[in-house]
């Protein structure tokens, strides 16, 4: 819970002319790693006296410094309490303190002395979260301080160096004739807990965008759109977002947190884009009927709609595929001996190739989980954007384009499942470059489907693509490590064997995971008119159950 306290009353702070006049100091710090110092770094400063120590930067010294960032205050005449501060982008100033962390740090010391910058030091070594930590520190100017919060306690750190080869060390010591007044509390911070401080700055960090919260994906008949848009019978719920800007090098992520509230089987789900680009596009069919859309034959007498490109018209793209488990929650309550079932699923994953779709744009995110649960299952979906690591990495965004998508997120509203593959030709697409593309990809992504023992959910089958009638790439997508995921599934069947449903491996997907795709390099593309197939041996039908497949397409160039 956040409050507003007068820094005088609360934190301590002496403004005394007394303290103004105690021997003070500045130590600027550089980094190295493998014994190379990165150039152009930005330089630790630490100001201390024998009262107080602040842990700064010169980029923040000299205004320079983006925000997030954070400094340290360590008041020695108030308790030795250590205080951690966060400028936020938004300009506000937040805080936590802890009079006893300082106190829990532990070491072991050394016999090992050296000199550094003219004064002798002793080695301590700790260990934090399995990293060697060695901190050298000399007690001859009567001053405690380091660069971070590690050995503030110790005397004037010096160096410290991290498994052998990171290592922060002193590069001048000066005497001054006072610490800086801008490093100072003004009393209009905010006193966080430590938590919640901590997680203000880590959401400072990166762009949140929310899609969905906490919303309904059900099968019901009387599912009515409201500000979020909802087809095939609530089965599928779309909204409009706005993305801003992203940079070449930023990280994109989709995220995704599931749980039951009625359905206790694995379903198929997936996390898509509409694209908008074309006269035609896939909100139409939701809209209007998927009978509106463009259509796919392969000769068996079955019609599949907007499942590929057309010159008119570009499928949905899949940002992630995932499987819901086995009612994770709602049937928690089915209890085996030595299992603590998960409360949800959280599915995450990277899609920063298919940015180039999103910067800038307004574009309609969609979710989708088959099933026919009138309670069916709740969703919370988010983007998020982090910057990248590499500023020199910087450059143009991939170019997307949507080639073929047979999910059929509208099943539920009337579009065919993906069973083209029972005849040779498959799934064939022809496509158009108006100019030469570099550094060419398909982002392919495969599951098989069809639930009894000689269906595809269970029997390997391998996926063959050609362009232009050459093959291109094969490959036998198959998942055995399902039984991983076990305690997400509590209403997995249980069989005479001792193994669970959810155990059994499968073509490509396990209940409770993401379906990640491949990268198929295609080289460089002149400009022109190009055929892509895929054939896969699809099983026949036994009775009335089917095999299908989901193979989604995207072509990704420069």
């Amino acid at each position: 819970m956040k409050k507003n306290f007068l820094f005088a009353a609360i934190l301590g702070v002496s403004l005394t002319s007394r303290a103004q006049k105690l021997p003070a100091y500045v130590i600027q710090y550089n980094q190295s790693f493998n014994g190379n110092a990165a150039a152009n770094q930005n330089a630790i400063l630490v100001y201390a006296n024998e009262k107080e120590t602040f842990v700064s930067s010169e980029k923040e010294m000299k205004g320079q410094l983006a925000a997030p960032y954070e400094r340290v205050l360590v008041q020695r005449d108030a308790g030795n309490s250590l205080l951690k501060i966060a400028k936020l982008k938004d300009g506000s100033i937040i805080l936590t303190k802890d009079a006893l962390a300082l106190g829990k740090q532990q070491f072991n010391a050394t016999n090992e002395t050296k000199t550094i910058l003219g004064y002798p030091c002793k080695k301590v070594e700790t260990s934090i979260n399995s990293n060697k930590i060695e901190v050298w520190y000399t007690d001859k100017l009567g001053i405690k301080a380091a660069p971070t919060e590690l050995g503030q306690d110790l005397g004037l750190v010096l160096e410290v160096i991290r498994n052998g080869n990171t290592r922060t060390f002193a590069t001048k010591v000066e005497k001054v004739k006072a610490l800086p007044e801008q490093l100072r509390l003004t009393g209009n911070e905010q006193l966080y807990d430590e938590l919640t401080y901590k997680d203000l700055i880590w959401k400072n960090r990166f762009v949140q965008i929310p899609i969905f919260r906490k919303e309904r994906v059900r099968f019901a008949d009387d599912v009515r759109s409201d500000s979020i848009l909802r087809f095939a019978h609530g089965t599928v719920i779309v909204k409009k977002v706005k993305i801003p800007k992203i940079k070449s090098g930023d990280n994109v992520f989709v995220q995704l947190v599931e749980q039951s509230k009625g359905d206790a089987y694995d379903r198929t789900g997936s996390v898509f884009i509409i694209p908008t680009n074309k006269a035609q596009h896939f909100l139409d069919g939701m809209k209007n009927g998927m009978g509106t859309l463009p259509k796919y034959e392969n000769g068996n007498g079955k019609t599949y709609q907007g499942v590929v490109k057309t010159p008119s018209f570009e499928p949905i793209v899949e940002l992630m595929r995932f499987f819901t488990p086995f009612g994770v929650k709602q049937f928690n309550y089915l209890q085996l001996k030595g299992k603590v079932w998960q409360d949800s699923v959280l599915y995450r994953q990277d899609v920063s190739e298919l940015a180039g779709m999103l910067s800038g744009q307004e574009v309609y995110v969609g979710t989708f989980i088959g099933n026919f649960d009138k309670e069916g299952h709740e969703v919370s979906v988010e983007l998020t954007i982090h910057p990248g690591f590499d500023a020199a990495s910087q450059g143009n965004l991939k170019k997307v384009m949507s080639l073929f998508t047979t999910t059929n997120v509208m099943e539920m509203g009337g579009q065919e499942y993906g069973s083209m593959f029972d005849k040779e030709k498959g799934l064939k697409v022809s496509f158009h470059l108006d100019q030469d593309a570099k550094n060419v990809q398909l982002r392919y992504i495969t599951t098989g489907h069809g639930g009894w023992g000689k269906g595809d959910e269970f029997v390997p089958k391998e996926n063959r693509i050609f362009l232009n009638d050459s093959l291109l790439f094969k490959y036998t997508p198959w998942r055995s490590d399902c039984g991983s995921y076990r305690l997400f599934n509590p209403a997995s069947g249980n069989f005479a064997t001792g193994l669970s449903s959810s155990d059994l491996s499968r073509s490509n997907w396990c209940p409770g995971t993401v379906t990640p795709p491949i990268y198929i390099d295609l080289g460089d593309l002149k400009a022109g008119d190009y055929t892509m197939q895929v054939q896969i041996p699809q099983g026949a039908p036994e009775g009335t159950s089917f095999s299908s497949w989901n193979v989604t397409g995207t072509l990704l160039f420069d």
